[in-house]
């Protein structure tokens, strides 16, 4: 049974993910370390409960002791790294616990993994010659793209938040602890998740909920940003195939090829509301309002995902608009339990 660590996975893409890993493999163990802030929630995990191959444990990946205890004790094989502050507008309010998560917590890990996986640079301890660290990242470390032009691989990297730039630094961590230590890394970077289980303070779900709710719909500036949308089954299919089957070393990008306008996706989900709740004599986009832009907000995001597609013959199966379906018929039915 391999045993592998999942952090943050009791947040959306995370919990998304250990259910997709667990009903896919038979051999596989996860532990799952969250810290639960207000964005981990174990309910999105009920269903594993009773599952012998799942365990949970509250905790901090800044605390190096109890990362140890924890591969001493499950003879850890593998981490796959979701655990981090995301939440743009909250960096700009209060950056500091997105370096010291998405930083700080970074580098405990792998500090971590090579003390327990390593002999010496360059030198793997035979009980772990497949242990591999998977660091989950954005294309917001990009910055921001013109009008035409996608994010590759080798695009250099320009944060423009104080997330965006946090998470560049974790990935340079992971980056340099392959290059001086030999540590078995891969790096994904991906586009706008969205589907089940999201928290709602993310552009989608508070559409959705500022709709049912009567409630103003705040979309920044005119609407126009442009966002690609990968939901968040095709990006756990794909993070499976770069952990099992991606070059040591190398970084995949995860991407939907589902370029949309905010103001198109604000639009779409009113439409299916209108359709699946209708309101007396008005359309839900009538709630629509712009607000003041936020600041360094980027233009334009979008990936090109040609390796991960060549390279491990990963596709998006779905596309926006059945995505956006599904998404907003899972919150009403959450919304009315």
């Amino acid at each position: 049974m391999r045993k592998i660590l999942v952090t943050g996975g009791a947040g959306f893409i995370g919990s998304n993910f250990i259910s997709y890993l667990l009903n896919k493999y038979n051999d596989i163990s996860v532990i799952n370390i969250d810290k639960l802030t207000y964005a981990g929630n174990l309910n999105n995990l009920s269903s594993l409960d009773k599952n012998k191959n799942y365990k949970f444990v509250q905790g901090d990946i800044c605390n190096q002791e109890l990362l140890e205890d924890i591969f001493k004790t499950y003879s850890i094989e593998g981490v796959i790294h979701f655990a981090a502050e995301s939440h743009v507008d909250n960096s700009i309010k209060s950056p500091e616990s997105f370096i010291y998560t998405n930083i700080i917590g970074t580098f405990r890990l792998l500090e971590t993994c090579r003390n327990q996986w390593m002999e010496a640079s360059f030198q793997v301890k035979e009980n772990y010659k497949r242990a591999r660290f998977h660091h989950i990242s954005t294309d917001e470390v990009y910055g921001s793209l013109g009008e035409t032009g996608l994010f590759t691989e080798e695009t250099p990297y320009a944060p423009n938040s104080p997330y965006s730039s946090s998470k560049a630094s974790s990935d340079m961590l992971v980056r340099s602890y392959f290059h001086t230590y030999g540590l078995n890394v891969v790096t994904t970077n991906c586009s706008n998740n969205y589907g089940p289980k999201q928290h709602i303070e993310k552009f989608i779900p508070t559409i959705i909920k500022k709709a049912v709710d009567l409630e103003k719909i705040p979309v920044y500036g005119t609407g126009e940003n442009v966002r690609d949308w990968l939901y968040v089954d095709d990006h756990c299919s794909g993070i499976d195939l770069v952990f099992h089957g991606g070059e040591t070393g190398e970084t995949y990008n995860i991407g939907g090829r589902n370029e949309r306008q905010n103001i198109y996706i604000a639009n779409m989900i009113c439409e299916i509301l209108d359709e699946l709740r209708p309101l007396q004599n008005r359309s839900y986009k009538s709630l629509i309002n712009f607000v003041e832009d936020r600041p360094g907000h980027d233009k334009r995001y979008g990936i090109d995902a040609t390796k991960i597609e060549n390279k491990l013959g990963w596709k998006a199966k779905e596309n926006f608009e059945s995505g956006i379906r599904k998404t907003v018929e899972w919150y009403l039915d959450e919304f009315t339990k």
